[in-house]
Formats: C-alpha cells, sequence, structure tokens
C-alpha cells in the first residue's frame, strides 16, 4: 500500500499517523516496516513482533523482512516502526528489541535500502529509537495524541479515510436479523439449489451465472439485495466451479472465466435444461420462476473482459496474481462489497463469501484481514478446501502477484483525490 499522490509528510508524527491508515487499523505487537523511494513513502509492511528465540538471533527474521520489502523495485531506503508498550520505555540501551533493529540494519543496509528512521509506537507514548536525549526524547516518550492529531492523520480522514477495527476483532457478523428472515433466505437458497444443481454442468447456465454477477458488480446497488437475490447468489456460490468462475471474471474478464472453465471440463453436452434465475427487474421473482437471459453467450462474452485471443490466463495465474498485468480493481472491490452483503450463515455459501474476501484481502496485500476472512470461513465450514488452500499460502507469507508489483499493486486511495 503505498499513500496517495499531493499528501505531504513533515515530521514523524505525519508518518506514524499514515500507517493505520494504510494497514486500515492500529497495529499492535507489530513490526511496521515502509520503503522510501527518494522522499516518497512507498510500500507498508506489518509483521508480528517476534518471540524470545527468533530475538536471540533475529538475522533470519531480518531477511525476510527484507525478502518481502524487495518486491518494491524501486526502494532506495526504508523506515522501521515498533507498535509495542513492551521494552523500549526506558533508556534505549535496555531496550527488547535492539537487537532485532540492529540485524535490520545490517541486513536492509547491504541490500540497499538502509534504515532511514526507527520508532517505538505504544498505547500512550512514541519516541525516536535512535534518540537518547532527554530534552527532546524524555523518558517513556511523547504523547501518542501527537500522532492522532498528527496534520496528515487530519488529511487523511478529510479524504475519507477511517481506521478500523485489527483484522482479528473484524469478523463478518451475521446479521442482526430475526430467526424468520433467515429462515426464509435458506429456505429459498435451497430451493434455488434444487433447481442449480442439475444444471451445474449446462454452458447456458454457467453464463446465467456470470451474467447475474457480472450485473451487480458493474452496478453495486446501494440498497440491500432482495431476498431472491441474496439466495441465488448463495446457492450459486456453493458449486466449486462458478465460485471460481465468479472470482476469475471479476479479476480478469468473463472471457477467462470462461475459456477456463471450458479447459476443466466442466461442461455437459447432454445437460439440456433451460438457464433458471431472478429476474432482475422482479425482486419478488421465486426460484425458478423465469429463464435467466442476462447471461448469454453474446452478451458475457465481452462484459468486463480485459484479454482476449488466445492469451487468456488460466484460473491458476489468475487466482495467484500473476496474470492479468493488471487485474480489473474496480471489479474486485465492487466483488468484495457483495461478498460482505451475503449474511453468512449457512455452511458452504458462507464459507464461500468469506473465502472469496479472504482472497481479495490477499491480493490487497493485507495478508491479516485475508487470514482473519479464510480462518472465520474455516469455522463455518470445517476442511473448505479453497479456505485451506489460501490460508497456507497466507501463513507462509507468499505475496499476491499483484501486491508484489507497485504498478499492478490495490491502491486504498485514489492518486488524485486531492
Amino acid at each position: 500500500m503505498t499513500p496517495p499522490e499531493h499528501l505531504t509528510v513533515q515530521g514523524p508524527e505525519d508518518v506514524l499517523g499514515f500507517i493505520p491508515h494504510s494497514l486500515g487499523y492500529w497495529p499492535a505487537e507489530s513490526l511496521v516496516a515502509m520503503t522510501l523511494q527518494g522522499k516518497r513513502l512507498g510500500a507498508t509492511l506489518r509483521l508480528d513482533l517476534p518471540g524470545p528465540g527468533t530475538l536471540a538471533d533475529p538475522r533470519e527474521f531480518a531477511r525476510t523482512v527484507r525478502d518481502y520489502l524487495r518486491a518494491d523495485q524501486h526502494a532506495d531506503a526504508a523506515l522501521l516502526v515498533f507498535f509495542t508498550n513492551d521494552g523500549w520505555m526506558d533508556l534505549p540501551h535496555t531496550c527488547t528489541y535492539t537487537g532485532l533493529l540492529a540485524a535490520l540494519q545490517a541486513v536492509l543496509g547491504t541490500s540497499g535500502m538502509p534504515v532511514r528512521d526507527a520508532w517505538y509506537v505504544g498505547d500512550r507514548y512514541w519516541r525516536d529509537a535512535y534518540c537518547s536525549d532527554q530534552s527532546c526524547c524524555p523518558v517513556p516518550g511523547r504523547p501518542i495524541e501527537e500522532i492522532r492529531d498528527s496534520r496528515l492523520n487530519a488529511e487523511m480522514v478529510y479524504r475519507g479515510s477511517s481506521v478500523g477495527p485489527a483484522p482479528d476483532q473484524h469478523a463478518q457478523q451475521p446479521g442482526s436479523v430475526s430467526a424468520e428472515a433467515a429462515a426464509s433466505l435458506l429456505a429459498a437458497e435451497e430451493e434455488w439449489s434444487s433447481q442449480l444443481d442439475p444444471r451445474r454442468g449446462s454452458r447456458a447456465q454457467f453464463e446465467a451465472v456470470l451474467g447475474f454477477w457480472a450485473g451487480l458488480l458493474d452496478s453495486v446497488p446501494g440498497d440491500a439485495l432482495p431476498e431472491a437475490h441474496l439466495a441465488f447468489l448463495r446457492a450459486s456460490l456453493r458449486a466449486p466451479a462458478w465460485r471460481d468462475a465468479v472470482l476469475v471474471m471479476a479479476a480478469a474478464g468473463a472471457a477467462t472465466a470462461q475459456e477456463g472453465a471450458g479447459h476443466f471440463g466442466i461442461f455437459d453436452a447432454g445437460c439440456l435444461l433451460a438457464p433458471v434465475g431472478p429476474d432482475p427487474a422482479d425482486p419478488s421473482s421465486p426460484p425458478g420462476n423465469a429463464p435467466l437471459t442476462a447471461g448469454t453467450s453474446a452478451d458475457i462474452s465481452t462484459q468486463g473482459s480485459r484479454a482476449a485471443g488466445p492469451d487468456l490466463p488460466g484460473y491458476g495465474e489468475v487466482l495467484l496474481g500473476v496474470k492479468p498485468v493488471l487485474p480489473d480493481w474496480g471489479r474486485l472491490n465492487s466483488l468484495d462489497r457483495i461478498l460482505a452483503s451475503l449474511p453468512i450463515y449457512g455452511g458452504q455459501a458462507a464459507a464461500a463469501a468469506l473465502t472469496g474476501r479472504g482472497w481479495i484481502a490477499w491480493c490487497r496485500g493485507r495478508g491479516s484481514y485475508a487470514a482473519a476472512y479464510l480462518g472465520q470461513a474455516l469455522q463455518v465450514e470445517a476442511e473448505y478446501r479453497l479456505a485451506e488452500l489460501m490460508l497456507e499460502l497466507v501463513r507462509r507469507g507468499t505475496l499476491c502477484g499483484w501486491a508484489a508489483r507497485k504498478e499492478a499493486a490495490w491502491q486504498r486511495f485514489q492518486p488524485d483525490a486531492a
């Protein structure tokens, strides 16, 4: 995550005030490293602070930080921030993280990213990690309000940015609906599933499902979706091939989703059932009420396509963020909002929605959020395979291909926001 254009950093308070906006939350027990490109802030990386075993010999941890920061190929320096209340509020030479800071200085310095500055930040105080002058760096530190009241923090709030809860407190909730409403939605979902399951091999139904999702991605409704639409979306996510196709379509276009589905051999030429789905113009349409015509071959083949011809990427390349060169972040953002609107109670549909949000968070380079969503998916539906695979990638520290390249990375703040 990089800061928007036209913001001026005038002091350490501005740098430290930007970090919670960049991450989306105020970190705790964390090391945050930021790259510099000349005088410009670059990418932001957050890692859990290591325990005593690692601190005894922090060189491997420091090399891990270096490997992550190398994703910013234009970085020529680094900033380090230790977010913790422990081990630094006495004199600097007694600090728990002195050895880690020294290891990071050595490793990053020899990699062309010398540490320009470093700070400790707690709940009440902050201080320069290199300063021992009591006149400007008193013990235990300077008041945290200097960061919360910084000019840049105020500017970010003015631009509409907010700092939310930490990922482990950000779990998606079922929503405050009555038992009757929940039961009605689940019953409608089961009715749609009974209609869709016999059509999982139908190319026409596949295109109809993607057509319905595509219509929502291109015009996310401001109001809550009607029950028939929510139930249909949830039922469609219960088919793994359709779930994956929705993710691929959002990032790389409908043509890529169609081509990949064909390669996986999911279509059955003998399945001639007419496609079904809710009538977009009639929110009260019951399951199977009318054929769904918005996703015909002629319509969907050009909707949102970001690639064409023989060079369409495969599903694996898209899901790992290798291709396309630039994903459709507008559609991925819309998909995240739609998935967030789906009530999460109820088995596979809930696990699919949470896994989709976890994948999008991983694509954005927000590993902590990705792990939270994927972990919740596995709580809802144990051994949900895609969530297991994605969570393994996150835990290994694997970066999404798009997040690793500045020109493709998600931008939380628009460059021309000023």
